[in-house]
Protein backbone atom coordinates (compact mmCIF):
# COMPACT_ATOMS: atom_id res chain seq x y z
CA UNK A 1 0.00 0.00 0.00
CA UNK A 2 1.69 3.26 -0.85
CA UNK A 3 1.81 5.97 1.52
CA UNK A 4 -0.92 9.10 0.97
CA UNK A 5 -0.32 12.57 2.00
CA UNK A 6 -2.34 14.73 2.19
CA UNK A 7 -1.72 18.81 2.72
CA UNK A 8 -4.17 21.59 3.40
CA UNK A 9 -2.50 25.10 2.07
CA UNK A 10 -4.34 27.69 4.07
CA UNK A 11 -2.98 30.89 2.11
CA UNK A 12 -5.62 32.14 -0.54
CA UNK A 13 -4.67 32.85 -4.59
CA UNK A 14 -4.67 36.40 -5.37
CA UNK A 15 -7.12 35.45 -8.10
CA UNK A 16 -8.78 32.56 -10.34
CA UNK A 17 -7.92 32.37 -13.71
CA UNK A 18 -10.83 31.08 -15.14
CA UNK A 19 -14.65 30.96 -13.79
CA UNK A 20 -14.66 27.38 -13.03
CA UNK A 21 -11.69 28.42 -10.01
CA UNK A 22 -13.72 31.27 -9.14
CA UNK A 23 -12.78 31.92 -5.61
CA UNK A 24 -15.76 32.06 -3.60
CA UNK A 25 -16.50 35.33 -1.47
CA UNK A 26 -16.79 34.51 2.26
CA UNK A 27 -17.43 30.88 1.46
CA UNK A 28 -14.10 29.40 0.20
CA UNK A 29 -13.85 26.07 0.17
CA UNK A 30 -10.38 24.12 -0.06
CA UNK A 31 -10.55 20.51 -1.89
CA UNK A 32 -7.90 18.22 -0.80
CA UNK A 33 -6.14 16.49 -3.42
CA UNK A 34 -4.99 12.89 -2.47
CA UNK A 35 -1.49 11.52 -3.81
CA UNK A 36 -1.88 7.82 -3.82
CA UNK A 37 0.54 6.93 -6.67
CA UNK A 38 4.35 5.96 -5.56
CA UNK A 39 6.33 9.19 -7.23
CA UNK A 40 3.45 11.26 -5.38
CA UNK A 41 5.82 10.89 -2.37
CA UNK A 42 7.42 14.05 -0.83
CA UNK A 43 5.86 15.93 -3.10
CA UNK A 44 2.90 18.11 -2.38
CA UNK A 45 -0.01 19.69 -4.73
CA UNK A 46 -1.04 23.10 -4.66
CA UNK A 47 -4.50 23.45 -3.76
CA UNK A 48 -7.05 25.29 -6.02
CA UNK A 49 -10.40 27.17 -4.78
CA UNK A 50 -13.34 25.38 -6.35
CA UNK A 51 -17.03 26.58 -6.87
CA UNK A 52 -20.09 24.70 -6.49
CA UNK A 53 -20.56 23.61 -10.34
CA UNK A 54 -17.12 22.33 -10.84
CA UNK A 55 -18.01 20.04 -7.93
CA UNK A 56 -21.02 18.81 -9.07
CA UNK A 57 -19.37 17.98 -12.52
CA UNK A 58 -16.61 15.89 -11.00
CA UNK A 59 -18.70 14.15 -8.31
CA UNK A 60 -17.19 16.10 -5.42
CA UNK A 61 -19.00 16.47 -2.37
CA UNK A 62 -18.09 20.25 -0.35
CA UNK A 63 -18.41 20.30 3.20
CA UNK A 64 -20.89 22.60 4.31
CA UNK A 65 -19.63 26.45 5.84
CA UNK A 66 -19.69 27.27 9.02
CA UNK A 67 -19.85 30.70 10.25
CA UNK A 68 -17.48 31.02 13.05
CA UNK A 69 -17.86 33.98 15.75
CA UNK A 70 -14.91 36.23 16.11
CA UNK A 71 -13.33 36.01 19.06
CA UNK A 72 -10.54 38.09 20.80
CA UNK A 73 -7.56 36.65 22.36
CA UNK A 74 -7.78 35.91 25.77
CA UNK A 75 -11.47 36.69 25.61
CA UNK A 76 -13.30 35.01 28.43
CA UNK A 77 -15.40 31.48 28.08
CA UNK A 78 -18.82 30.96 29.76
CA UNK A 79 -19.03 28.15 32.14
CA UNK A 80 -22.11 26.39 33.53
CA UNK A 81 -21.93 24.08 36.52
CA UNK A 82 -23.96 21.70 37.73
CA UNK A 83 -26.60 23.91 39.44
CA UNK A 84 -26.79 25.42 36.02
CA UNK A 85 -24.96 28.92 37.18
CA UNK A 86 -22.41 30.69 35.13
CA UNK A 87 -18.47 30.77 35.78
CA UNK A 88 -15.58 31.95 33.91
CA UNK A 89 -12.77 30.50 31.87
CA UNK A 90 -10.17 32.85 30.56
CA UNK A 91 -8.53 31.71 27.59
CA UNK A 92 -4.78 32.26 27.65
CA UNK A 93 -3.33 32.09 24.10
CA UNK A 94 0.35 32.98 23.15
CA UNK A 95 0.72 33.55 19.44
CA UNK A 96 -1.41 31.78 16.63
CA UNK A 97 -1.82 28.72 18.52
CA UNK A 98 -2.94 27.42 22.26
CA UNK A 99 -2.36 24.25 24.25
CA UNK A 100 -3.99 22.75 27.59
CA UNK A 101 -1.56 24.31 29.10
CA UNK A 102 -1.87 27.64 28.40
CA UNK A 103 -5.64 27.21 29.28
CA UNK A 104 -6.07 28.81 32.89
CA UNK A 105 -10.04 28.32 34.11
CA UNK A 106 -11.30 30.45 36.79
CA UNK A 107 -14.24 29.44 38.03
CA UNK A 108 -16.50 31.89 39.78
CA UNK A 109 -18.23 31.03 42.91
CA UNK A 110 -21.63 29.60 42.80
CA UNK A 111 -24.19 32.30 44.28
CA UNK A 112 -27.55 32.07 45.98
CA UNK A 113 -30.33 34.52 44.79
CA UNK A 114 -29.34 36.66 47.40
CA UNK A 115 -25.73 37.22 46.36
CA UNK A 116 -24.26 34.98 49.27
CA UNK A 117 -21.81 32.34 48.98
CA UNK A 118 -22.94 28.67 48.18
CA UNK A 119 -23.60 27.35 51.49
CA UNK A 120 -20.77 24.50 51.43
CA UNK A 121 -22.06 23.21 55.00
CA UNK A 122 -25.01 21.82 53.64
CA UNK A 123 -22.85 19.15 51.32
CA UNK A 124 -22.06 18.00 55.04
CA UNK A 125 -26.14 17.15 55.95
CA UNK A 126 -26.89 13.83 57.73
CA UNK A 127 -30.04 13.20 55.74
CA UNK A 128 -31.10 11.08 58.57
CA UNK A 129 -30.69 14.26 61.36
CA UNK A 130 -30.29 17.06 59.44
CA UNK A 131 -26.95 17.55 61.63
CA UNK A 132 -23.21 17.86 60.07
CA UNK A 133 -21.04 14.75 59.44
CA UNK A 134 -17.94 15.83 60.62
CA UNK A 135 -14.37 13.69 60.20
CA UNK A 136 -13.79 10.71 60.12
CA UNK A 137 -16.54 10.75 57.39
CA UNK A 138 -17.53 7.35 56.39
CA UNK A 139 -19.87 6.84 53.12
CA UNK A 140 -21.91 4.08 51.67
CA UNK A 141 -20.68 2.00 48.48
CA UNK A 142 -22.47 4.69 46.41
CA UNK A 143 -20.60 7.15 48.26
CA UNK A 144 -23.43 9.23 50.21
CA UNK A 145 -22.41 10.07 54.19
CA UNK A 146 -24.43 9.84 57.41
CA UNK A 147 -22.93 11.48 60.31
CA UNK A 148 -21.24 9.43 63.13
CA UNK A 149 -24.29 9.46 65.53
CA UNK A 150 -26.67 8.58 62.76
CA UNK A 151 -24.53 5.21 61.13
CA UNK A 152 -23.97 3.28 64.48
CA UNK A 153 -28.15 3.13 64.41
CA UNK A 154 -28.27 1.76 61.00
CA UNK A 155 -28.43 -1.39 58.90
CA UNK A 156 -28.13 0.12 55.58
CA UNK A 157 -27.48 3.28 53.57
CA UNK A 158 -30.94 5.99 54.25
CA UNK A 159 -30.31 7.05 50.76
CA UNK A 160 -29.99 4.00 48.41
CA UNK A 161 -30.55 0.88 51.12
CA UNK A 162 -26.81 0.16 50.31
CA UNK A 163 -24.32 -1.41 52.48
CA UNK A 164 -22.64 0.51 55.04
CA UNK A 165 -19.09 -0.07 55.10
CA UNK A 166 -15.76 1.31 56.32
CA UNK A 167 -14.97 3.75 53.77
CA UNK A 168 -13.66 7.14 54.41
CA UNK A 169 -14.86 9.79 52.05
CA UNK A 170 -10.80 11.47 51.78
CA UNK A 171 -12.07 14.28 49.79
CA UNK A 172 -14.99 15.31 51.88
CA UNK A 173 -12.81 15.83 55.27
CA UNK A 174 -10.38 17.38 53.14
CA UNK A 175 -12.88 19.72 52.22
CA UNK A 176 -14.45 19.89 55.59
CA UNK A 177 -11.05 21.34 56.99
CA UNK A 178 -11.68 24.39 54.89
CA UNK A 179 -15.30 25.07 55.57
CA UNK A 180 -17.29 27.20 58.98
CA UNK A 181 -19.98 24.62 59.95
CA UNK A 182 -22.89 26.98 61.95
CA UNK A 183 -23.46 26.08 65.47
CA UNK A 184 -26.40 23.55 65.68
CA UNK A 185 -28.50 25.92 67.79
CA UNK A 186 -28.12 28.47 64.84
CA UNK A 187 -32.40 27.77 64.36
CA UNK A 188 -32.50 28.94 68.11
CA UNK A 189 -30.43 32.71 67.47
CA UNK A 190 -26.75 31.41 67.58
CA UNK A 191 -24.82 33.35 65.07
CA UNK A 192 -21.67 31.64 65.10
CA UNK A 193 -19.53 29.56 62.93
CA UNK A 194 -16.85 27.33 63.43
CA UNK A 195 -14.16 25.07 62.14
CA UNK A 196 -15.42 21.55 62.45
CA UNK A 197 -12.50 21.19 65.16
CA UNK A 198 -14.09 23.63 67.65
CA UNK A 199 -17.68 23.21 66.98
CA UNK A 200 -18.81 20.22 69.74
CA UNK A 201 -16.79 22.29 72.28
CA UNK A 202 -18.80 25.28 71.81
CA UNK A 203 -22.34 23.59 71.52
CA UNK A 204 -21.48 22.37 74.98
CA UNK A 205 -21.95 25.44 76.69
CA UNK A 206 -23.59 27.39 73.62
CA UNK A 207 -26.49 30.07 74.94
CA UNK A 208 -28.73 29.52 72.94
CA UNK A 209 -28.84 25.39 73.31
CA UNK A 210 -31.90 23.92 75.21
CA UNK A 211 -31.71 24.58 79.17
CA UNK A 212 -32.20 22.08 81.64
CA UNK A 213 -34.65 21.87 84.83
CA UNK A 214 -32.19 24.20 87.04
CA UNK A 215 -33.91 22.49 90.00
CA UNK A 216 -31.28 20.48 91.79
CA UNK A 217 -31.51 16.65 91.43
CA UNK A 218 -31.84 14.32 88.49
CA UNK A 219 -35.45 13.26 89.08
CA UNK A 220 -36.89 16.00 85.93
CA UNK A 221 -35.38 15.18 82.82
CA UNK A 222 -36.86 18.47 81.40
CA UNK A 223 -35.63 20.68 78.32
CA UNK A 224 -37.46 23.87 76.91
CA UNK A 225 -36.02 27.48 76.01
CA UNK A 226 -34.98 30.20 78.50
CA UNK A 227 -38.73 31.70 77.96
CA UNK A 228 -40.23 28.61 79.17
CA UNK A 229 -38.27 27.91 82.38
CA UNK A 230 -40.46 29.72 84.60
CA UNK A 231 -43.70 28.82 83.41
CA UNK A 232 -42.17 24.69 83.96
CA UNK A 233 -41.36 25.85 87.46
CA UNK A 234 -44.75 27.29 88.44
CA UNK A 235 -46.44 24.25 87.27
CA UNK A 236 -44.15 21.43 87.57
CA UNK A 237 -42.73 22.61 90.81
CA UNK A 238 -45.32 23.74 92.57
CA UNK A 239 -43.66 23.10 96.32
CA UNK A 240 -40.91 26.00 95.20
CA UNK A 241 -41.61 29.14 96.93
CA UNK A 242 -41.24 32.75 95.49
CA UNK A 243 -40.20 35.89 97.78
CA UNK A 244 -40.46 39.35 96.41
CA UNK A 245 -37.28 41.57 96.86
CA UNK A 246 -33.96 42.29 97.13
CA UNK A 247 -33.31 41.01 100.97
CA UNK A 248 -34.99 38.44 101.82
CA UNK A 249 -34.39 35.38 104.54
CA UNK A 250 -34.09 31.85 103.04
CA UNK A 251 -35.06 29.73 105.42
CA UNK A 252 -34.16 26.14 105.53
CA UNK A 253 -36.27 23.75 107.77
CA UNK A 254 -35.24 20.34 109.72
CA UNK A 255 -31.23 20.51 108.53
CA UNK A 256 -30.93 17.37 110.55
CA UNK A 257 -32.61 15.24 108.19
CA UNK A 258 -30.60 12.12 107.75
CA UNK A 259 -29.10 11.60 103.68
CA UNK A 260 -28.91 14.34 100.98
CA UNK A 261 -31.35 16.96 101.03
CA UNK A 262 -31.91 20.04 98.91
CA UNK A 263 -33.67 23.01 100.13
CA UNK A 264 -35.00 25.35 97.45
CA UNK A 265 -36.56 28.85 97.14
CA UNK A 266 -37.13 31.67 94.33
CA UNK A 267 -36.12 35.45 94.68
CA UNK A 268 -38.10 38.16 92.35
CA UNK A 269 -36.11 41.58 91.85
CA UNK A 270 -34.77 43.77 89.16
CA UNK A 271 -36.99 42.05 86.63
CA UNK A 272 -35.48 38.40 86.73
CA UNK A 273 -35.82 35.46 89.20
CA UNK A 274 -32.88 34.11 91.16
CA UNK A 275 -32.85 30.54 92.40
CA UNK A 276 -31.61 30.22 96.00
CA UNK A 277 -30.35 26.46 96.38
CA UNK A 278 -29.07 24.71 99.54
CA UNK A 279 -27.38 21.16 99.26
CA UNK A 280 -26.58 18.60 101.59
CA UNK A 281 -24.02 15.64 100.72
CA UNK A 282 -23.44 12.63 103.27
CA UNK A 283 -20.00 12.70 102.70
CA UNK A 284 -17.47 10.98 105.21
CA UNK A 285 -16.89 11.37 108.29
CA UNK A 286 -19.27 14.43 108.32
CA UNK A 287 -22.32 16.23 106.19
CA UNK A 288 -21.45 18.83 103.81
CA UNK A 289 -23.55 21.95 103.05
CA UNK A 290 -23.33 23.71 99.92
CA UNK A 291 -25.64 27.06 99.78
CA UNK A 292 -25.57 29.63 96.40
CA UNK A 293 -27.74 31.76 93.68
CA UNK A 294 -28.22 31.06 90.30
CA UNK A 295 -29.97 33.25 87.57
CA UNK A 296 -32.84 32.09 85.56
CA UNK A 297 -31.13 33.42 82.34
CA UNK A 298 -27.70 33.66 80.02
CA UNK A 299 -24.15 34.22 81.61
CA UNK A 300 -24.16 37.77 80.38
CA UNK A 301 -27.24 38.83 82.49
CA UNK A 302 -25.52 36.87 85.39
CA UNK A 303 -22.76 39.07 85.13
CA UNK A 304 -24.57 42.16 85.99
CA UNK A 305 -25.60 41.26 89.54
CA UNK A 306 -23.83 40.26 92.39
CA UNK A 307 -25.51 38.33 95.58
CA UNK A 308 -24.37 38.30 99.12
CA UNK A 309 -25.25 34.84 101.41
CA UNK A 310 -25.11 35.55 105.26
CA UNK A 311 -25.33 33.30 108.47
CA UNK A 312 -25.27 35.50 111.77
CA UNK A 313 -26.13 34.36 114.63
CA UNK A 314 -24.48 33.59 118.55
CA UNK A 315 -22.09 36.61 117.91
CA UNK A 316 -20.94 34.62 114.44
CA UNK A 317 -21.22 35.76 111.09
CA UNK A 318 -20.06 34.14 107.70
CA UNK A 319 -20.98 35.79 104.40
CA UNK A 320 -20.37 34.90 100.69
CA UNK A 321 -20.08 37.27 97.80
CA UNK A 322 -20.02 35.60 94.23
CA UNK A 323 -21.90 36.68 90.69
CA UNK A 324 -24.82 34.19 90.85
CA UNK A 325 -24.29 31.10 88.02
CA UNK A 326 -26.44 30.86 85.12
CA UNK A 327 -28.72 27.78 84.89
CA UNK A 328 -26.92 27.17 82.05
CA UNK A 329 -23.95 26.43 84.37
CA UNK A 330 -26.25 24.24 86.74
CA UNK A 331 -25.62 24.07 90.37
CA UNK A 332 -23.18 20.79 90.33
CA UNK A 333 -21.16 22.76 88.54
CA UNK A 334 -20.34 25.31 90.93
CA UNK A 335 -20.35 22.25 93.90
CA UNK A 336 -17.84 20.51 92.24
CA UNK A 337 -15.46 22.93 92.29
CA UNK A 338 -16.53 24.29 95.72
CA UNK A 339 -17.57 27.64 93.95
CA UNK A 340 -20.23 28.67 96.62
CA UNK A 341 -20.63 28.98 100.71
CA UNK A 342 -19.35 25.83 101.99
CA UNK A 343 -19.95 24.65 105.86
CA UNK A 344 -19.90 21.44 107.40
CA UNK A 345 -22.96 20.21 109.80
CA UNK A 346 -21.19 21.72 113.03
CA UNK A 347 -21.06 25.30 111.77
CA UNK A 348 -24.58 24.19 110.36
CA UNK A 349 -25.81 23.85 113.95
CA UNK A 350 -24.51 26.64 115.86
CA UNK A 351 -26.28 28.91 113.30
CA UNK A 352 -29.44 27.26 113.20
CA UNK A 353 -32.19 27.64 115.93
CA UNK A 354 -34.50 24.72 116.36
CA UNK A 355 -33.11 22.33 113.63
CA UNK A 356 -34.20 25.42 111.01
CA UNK A 357 -31.27 27.51 109.11
CA UNK A 358 -31.77 31.12 107.93
CA UNK A 359 -29.86 32.41 105.55
CA UNK A 360 -29.93 36.13 104.38
CA UNK A 361 -29.97 36.74 101.16
CA UNK A 362 -28.95 40.20 99.29
CA UNK A 363 -29.31 40.37 95.13
CA UNK A 364 -27.47 44.13 93.70
CA UNK A 365 -26.89 45.43 90.89
CA UNK A 366 -23.74 45.61 89.71
CA UNK A 367 -22.75 49.58 88.41
CA UNK A 368 -21.78 49.14 84.67
CA UNK A 369 -18.27 50.09 84.45
CA UNK A 370 -17.45 53.89 83.01
CA UNK A 371 -14.37 53.33 80.50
Amino acid sequence: MNSSITEVNMSVPSRATNSNNTILSEERTCHRSQMTSSDAVGRSMALLPINHNHALHHGIKLMPHINMPHREVGATTPLVNNSGTASTCSMSLPGSMSSASDTVCNILPHNTSDGSSIDLASLFECPVCMDYALPPIMQCQSGHIVCASCRSKLSSCPTCRGNLDNIRNLAMEKLASSVLFPCKYSTSGCPETFHYTSKSEHEAACEYRPYDCPCPGASCKWLGELEQVMPHLVHHHKSITTLQGEDIVFLATDISLPGAVDWVMMQSCFGHSFMLVLEKQERVPDQIFFALVQLIGTRKQADQFVYRLELNGHRRRLTWEACPRSIHDGVQSAIAVSDCLVFDSNTAHSFAENGNLGINVTISQVSPSIS
